[in-house]
């Protein structure tokens, strides 16, 4: 997936004022394992990567997530691995983002990207477990937004 840019200031307050960058990432990897996202092989480098393997797309962009929708941090490098099994469904595609800005709700966040208000349930399990409840977003989180299934 490459580079995604975060709101530096927005997100979950993890960081003491004098940590070090290892304690720093030790927190993210605790953070995202107490998340309970299937990732083997973990790091998080604040300075450098978030690296590991995982067997799903949205397992891969919800761990990207978890760590960039942290207070401090502003970018997040992926170097996820996505191991597909060869007997496993068709490929998962992958989700657009968006930043949320103030005034913002789920449901309006929908109809802007879906064209129905009624789809927020979608964006809302797409983000699970970061998200406990549909009406606790802040301005700078980002989302992921699942393309939505055509029949």
């Amino acid at each position: 997936m490459g580079l995604i840019d975060f709101v530096m200031g927005a997100g979950e307050k993890l960081f003491g004022a004098k940590e070090s960058d290892q304690e720093r990432s030790a927190k993210l990897e605790n953070q995202v394992r107490k998340m309970q996202l299937p990732v083997e092989m973990l790091r998080i480098d604040v300075e450098d990567a978030v690296s590991g393997k995982v067997k799903a797309q949205s397992v891969r962009e919800k761990i990207v997530l978890a760590v960039g929708n942290t207070t401090g941090i502003s970018k997040v490098e992926d170097r996820l691995e996505l191991e597909v099994e060869k007997a496993a469904a068709p490929k998962e595609p992958e989700a657009s983002y968006y930043t949320v800005v103030k005034g913002d709700s789920l449901s309006n966040i929908a109809k802007a990207q879906y064209g129905d208000a009624m789809k927020y349930p979608t964006i809302f399990e797409a983000n699970k477990p970061m998200l406990s409840d549909p009406d606790e977003i802040y301005p700078g989180q980002v989302l992921r937004i699942p393309p939505i299934a055509t029949s």
